[in-house]
């Protein structure tokens, strides 16, 4: 493929001319040729979303709505061939690319119902002289920059919002998974919205991505990404007084309790741990279980993982894992195992790439588990983004919450017991964003999703990520 970015309505190649490739870390072969962006084209793509704005702010709510819902339809409509696209980009098996591309289309039908219900207040303030009202406007123009790991979902997290609080966007898809994003912006410019509300720009976060953070008319940023690269965002947005929402790394604890249903509580940790190899902001990277229960959850916990089956997930879509995106990514994995290891951790399970010849790069690793891991090996404190998990055992819920509780990120966390009191106590004393008991969903589209600590700064999903989008306006009318 030679791919194109969207500038004002119009699809066309960078302004240097620049490309770049995209190749399928499954087999290693060039799938695509995308332009790479530069400072000229951040400016061009801002000032068509600048003039375009003052139109769009002022578009009804209904017709803003009507226009996302047909971008959630032609996204629909083109399901398979943006999945087949995310599949050889990413990695990831055919079947988790299909409800990754679901889920962006249900977020847009999400964010254009909440369209229509933005609203404001009237403020009682004493006097039959005036009255006070309290409207809510779009902040202007906005960034959107999302991830690798989800680079479809995670813009429309972003773009809804945006779209429905009347803001117009400039999109940046990650470099190294732009493919089939460009693909997903291509079916929201087809639904017909206002040449200059929707642009892509594709390039590295470097050039591209700080160019439009630094923009002078961009005064939204929006961003999901690594925490060092979260920092430089808001150092540099703070010169120009931008709006941010970041959402940024994470190092989620699950904690299973001896009460807890055994079987559920094994199968989820190994789910939630090693989906899309373990390449999740919001996956299990450590596991604390109750002392006397805690080598009969080692010995199913492993059981279950060797289960998992790796391959090329367009090949054989059935698939549970994938490659990973890079050998960069497994050389951290690699680190973080031989670190623990050396430290005193046992290897109860993987630790090496699969044998096979079926396996046609060298981006395959097996799922690892880590048994006896304490808080001075680096799986239990940093994030690895990749499919190993530490275990290790607590013997209360004082305990429980405290290693929980023992890292820099508050993105998610889970825990498994069958005690409301423990629950109560967990749920109020684990400083995360979410808190998931007995369920590993990490994100659901209706509630907000927030990280706290070094996991991020605003909030995305639900009604109240619009807020994120708007700025409060008082008004005072005195008779």
């Amino acid at each position: 493929m030679n791919c194109k970015i969207l500038i004002n309505g119009k699809w066309q190649q960078s302004s240097g001319g620049e490309t770049f490739e995209v190749v399928n870390p499954a087999n290693d072969t060039v799938i695509a040729n995308v332009p790479s962006c530069n400072e000229q084209d951040v400016d061009l793509a801002a000032k068509a979303a600048y003039d375009a704005f003052p139109e769009w702010a002022q578009t009804e709510p209904k017709e803003r709505a009507s226009l996302m819902h047909a971008a959630a339809a032609n996204i629909a409509a083109q399901l398979e061939p943006i999945s087949i696209l995310l599949t050889k980009e990413m990695g990831k098996p055919l079947g988790d690319a299909r409800k990754e591309v679901k889920d962006a289309a249900t977020t847009l039908d999400f964010f254009a119902q909440e369209a229509l219900r933005i609203g404001g207040e009237i403020v009682p303030i004493g006097t039959s002289q005036a009255t006070s009202l309290v409207v809510k406007e779009p902040v202007g123009v906005c960034g959107a920059i999302g991830p690798w790991n989800y680079p479809i979902s995670l813009l429309a997290w972003k773009i809804g919002p945006a779209l429905a609080a009347g803001c117009t966007v400039i999109c940046k898809p990650p470099s190294d998974t732009p493919v089939a994003a460009l693909e997903f912006l291509r079916c929201i410019e087809d639904a017909g919205f206002p040449p200059g509300v929707v642009n892509a720009l594709t390039g590295s976060g470097a050039r591209v991505g700080r160019a439009i953070v630094e923009h002078p008319l961009v005064r939204k940023v929006a961003f999901t990404g690594s925490g060092d690269a979260g920092k430089d965002i808001m150092a540099r947005a703070s010169k120009n007084l931008k709006r941010v929402s970041l959402e940024l790394g994470g190092h989620s604890p699950l904690i299973v309790f001896a009460d807890a249903d055994f079987d559920r509580a094994v199968t989820d940790a190994v789910k939630r741990s090693f989906r899309n190899m373990g390449q999740i902001c919001n996956a299990v990277n450590r596991i604390y279980v109750e002392k006397n229960i805690y080598e009969g959850f080692l010995e199913r916990f492993v059981e279950i993982t060797k289960t998992l089956t790796i391959g090329d997930g367009l090949e054989n879509p059935d698939v549970d894992l994938g490659p990973m995106l890079n050998y960069q990514g497994i050389e951290k994995t690699i680190e973080h195992i031989e670190d623990a290891y050396s430290k005193g951790a046992r290897i109860l399970y993987g630790g090496h790439p699969p044998e096979g010849s079926q396996f046609k790069s060298k981006n395959y690793f097996t799922p690892t588990v880590l048994a006896d891991t304490t808080s001075e090996m680096k799986v239990m404190t940093e994030e690895t983004f990749g499919p190993v998990v530490g275990i290790a055992p607590f013997t209360d819920v004082e305990d429980a919450i405290r290693l929980a509780n023992s890292t820099e990120f508050g993105l998610v966390s889970y825990a498994y017991t069958g005690s409301l009191s423990t629950s109560r106590a967990l749920a109020c004393g684990i400083k995360s964003g979410t808190v998931c008991i007995n369920n590993v969903v990490g994100s659901t589209l209706e509630a907000p999703y927030s990280g706290w600590k070094s996991s991020g700064l605003g909030l995305e999903l639900s009604r109240h990520a619009i807020d994120e989008y708007m700025q409060v306006k008082h008004i005072r009318i005195e008779v």
